[in-house]
């Protein structure tokens, strides 16, 4: 059984605007700190769901990272899910930057 701990952001934007912001990002490495240098991104197909899963690949191994972006009245709640035996600390301080840059 593959161990998943979840992560949370508390954003003072509405869902849509955070759903654009993350998925349209030219540099995704401006908040993602947990990409290896080099890693190639893709995100999930655009949708009204708030989904934002990612796959990440460097040196031909991918890793999945489950997303969603959840409304939380005029707010929204970024949820993250790190699965196995990865230190959370890194993805704890990419939703922290990216809740920087979106209430900026």
């Amino acid at each position: 059984m593959t161990k998943s701990v979840h992560i949370s952001e508390h954003v003072d934007r509405n869902v849509a605007e955070v759903y654009l912001f993350m998925s349209r990002l030219e540099d995704p490495g401006a908040w993602m700190a947990y990409l290896p240098a080099g890693a190639e991104v893709r995100f999930a197909k655009p949708n009204y769901s708030g989904i934002l899963d990612h796959w990440y690949t460097r040196g031909g191994t991918t890793t999945y990272v489950p997303m969603r972006v959840i409304e939380d009245g005029q707010a929204s709640e970024i949820v993250l899910t790190v699965r196995g035996d990865v230190d959370p600390a890194v993805f704890v301080s990419s939703l922290a930057t990216l809740k920087q840059l979106l209430e900026a």
